[in-house]
């Protein structure tokens, strides 16, 4: 092999028939490996070759990898991943370490497509939630009526663990086709409701769902406030949609939500996109772990829990590209230290209800420009036997837009 591919490493995808499935070039790759790097179950698929270095990825992997890598540093590296390396695989991983430009990548069909095949549904139909080493309750995102989705399995159980969850939240009519080892000689294909599973599934397995239930949210800025577990520390829904509007969601960007009382305006961003990540700030532990409950449940489990006071809270955490301040602003140099974190483009939207958080946003409009709102919100309500307007209570805004 030339001296240049001796730095670049090869990233072999490997389907559940194993080593009879790959080409002639991944095989090649593979058997010319010094260092051999896989799962316990895809290096089990590859014939033995005397002197290869093999070993398993380390746990947890985002520790280990780097070192890993490090210490084969120089040597010829075949990496072995699952189907296609960039379909919720090692690839996704491997080009964040180190750059796409030292990968080799061989993919093979990956089980997406293959389900896609079995079940004849177009890609732009449907959508692929992993829960391969994460939380089962990102699903949950995805419920609509008629909506189809491919879940990629963590293993055996999870066609039975999402069947309850489905059920839980009133999709227990949904349909779910199990597709066992996809590609192999052993693959299976099992069908049922959600309401009826029993299981039991094979270790490999893709879920497809059909699902059948109640419209449960929107994707759209604005949910019920009664979507939402709180204590009354809550930005409501006519206040949040606005704020969102100027936070303006960006598939991959970061939010800083601080002082997220039950986290609605942080779990709002996630569901925009799958791709969106976001930081509950709070002081309070209660409300804290009542926000974290509210991500799971609405699908975005994924939202990372910080405790503790702004600005000090804030001092570790990753530059953001939106803030959303909901209370607290009055905490001497939380404003400035938020524009001045904010990355080139980031958005900053504040809510005061006191005069004194009026009074500071006020003159931080007078000196950074932006756009300064009240908005004043009423409900109908009954007297008596009539109705009538009930107000809330008057907020605040200013959002402004670094350069």
């Amino acid at each position: 092999m030339p001296e240049a591919e001796e730095s670049r490493i090869a990233v072999v995808g490997v389907g559940a028939d194993g080593w009879a499935g790959l080409t002639h070039d991944a095989r090649a790759r593979v058997l010319d490996a010094e260092v051999l790097l896989g799962g316990d179950r895809h290096l089990g698929l590859v014939p033995d070759v005397p002197g290869q270095v093999r070993r398993p990825w380390p746990r947890p992997l985002a520790d280990g990898l780097g070192p890993l890598l490090a210490e084969h540093d120089g040597r010829r590296i075949a990496v072995l991943a699952s189907g296609d390396p960039f379909v919720s695989g090692i690839g996704s991983t491997l080009a964040g370490l180190l750059g796409a430009g030292r990968l080799d990548v061989l993919p093979a069909v990956s089980s997406v497509a293959l389900a896609r095949a079995r079940m004849g549904w177009p890609a732009e139909s449907s959508a692929v939630v992993t829960v391969v080493g994460r939380d089962l309750h990102a699903v949950l995102r995805e419920l609509a009526p008629d909506w189809r989705v491919l879940v990629l399995s963590a293993d055996a159980d999870t066609p039975a663990a999402l069947a309850a969850l489905l059920r839980e939240h009133g999709y227990g009519g949904s349909a779910m086709t199990v597709l066992g080892d996809l590609g192999a000689a052993t693959e299976s294909r099992a069908e049922g409701t959600a309401d009826a599973w029993t299981g039991p599934s094979p270790a490999l397995n893709v879920v497809a769902l059909e699902l059948r239930g109640p419209v449960v949210g929107s994707w759209a800025p604005g949910l019920p406030d009664e979507a939402f577990e709180h204590d009354g520390q809550l930005t409501k829904r006519d206040l949040r949609a606005s704020a969102l509007a100027r936070l303006a969601p960006q598939p991959g960007q970061l939010l800083w939500d601080v002082g997220a009382g039950a986290g609605s305006v942080g779990i709002e961003w996630l569901r925009a996109h799958p791709t969106c990540a976001a930081v509950a700030v709070e002081a309070d532990p209660d409300r804290l772990a009542r926000a974290c409950r509210n991500a799971a449940r609405l699908g975005v489990p994924r939202l990372e829990a910080v405790g503790g006071r702004a600005p000090e809270a804030l001092a570790d955490l990753p530059a953001p590209h939106a803030v959303f301040v909901g209370g607290g602003a009055t905490a001497p140099g939380l404003l400035d230290l938020c524009r001045e974190r904010l990355l080139s483009g980031g958005r900053l939207v504040v809510h005061g209800v006191t005069l004194e958080t009026e009074s500071l946003l006020a003159a931080a409009y007078a000196e950074h420009g932006g756009e300064l709102t009240r908005v004043a919100v009423e409900h109908a309500a009954p007297i008596g036997s009539f109705s009538g307007w009930t107000p809330t209570r008057t907020v605040t805004q200013w959002s402004w837009r670094k350069p």
